[in-house]
């Protein structure tokens, strides 16, 4: 039965450039047919679309086989974020299939059961968190929001977290593109899915300059 007939067997190819690496993943039902991450602080632009020919070569299957395509939208690095989003969005509209934006935060949990407190590093001694289903935040470790009664802590300040909610640290259960496609395979099918898009906590180090721009002279 062709995977579009049949939800439990979907072929998703999810990926993510959001932090200082380049990761894939091809899912198919429960299974991971293929899946590769390399760490890198630059050059995930080049790297990605190469990356992903490679994870569905390796899965035996091609981009007109896919049903959807899943991305990390962050929270984390502002110009990873912004090639792995920019990328889905154009795939998704050349293949004319649904593209579904998953946080980092969110795929940090896949797998966890009960309170679960997820953490990234934001640098700058900034944290971002997301306490079971509320909104993700960006805070410190000492100005941190009302956490539940023994949590599952997961992530970059896992053990900080726990020592102040008597939580248990624990390692995610997946690796980050595979819990991403995980996530976005139980939201296929959901009516009026939104395009993803970047979720930013902070704004960017960098900005664009104010100033006006010289005038340019005719010759």
């Amino acid at each position: 039965m062709p995977s579009d007939q049949d939800p439990a067997k979907a072929l998703i190819l999810a990926f993510d450039t959001s932090a200082a690496h380049c990761a894939a993943a091809l899912l198919r039902g429960d299974e991971i047919l293929a899946q590769r991450q390399e760490e890198m602080a630059r050059g995930q632009a080049e790297r990605l679309m190469p990356l992903l020919e490679e994870v569905l070569a390796a899965g035996d299957a091609t981009w007109a086989d896919l049903d959807a395509v899943a991305v990390g939208i962050g929270p984390g690095n502002f110009t990873g974020i912004r090639i792995s989003v920019s990328a889905a969005r154009g795939l998704a509209l050349g293949l004319d299939k649904p593209a579904i934006g998953i946080s980092s935060l969110e795929a940090l949990a896949c797998g966890a059961e009960g309170p679960v407190v997820t953490s990234l590093d934001a640098r700058r001694e900034m944290l971002y968190v997301q306490i079971n289903d509320q909104p993700p935040c960006l805070t410190t470790l000492e100005s941190l929001p009302p956490l539940p009664d023994a949590p599952l802590c997961l992530g970059h300040a896992a053990a900080g977290i726990a020592a102040r909610c008597k939580g248990t640290v624990a390692a995610a259960r997946y690796p980050m593109a595979e819990a991403i496609a995980r996530v976005a395979a139980t939201r296929l099918g959901q009516p009026d899915l939104p395009p993803p898009a970047p979720l930013y906590l902070r704004e960017a180090d960098a900005a664009p300059s104010r100033e006006q721009p010289p005038a340019l002279l005719d010759d």
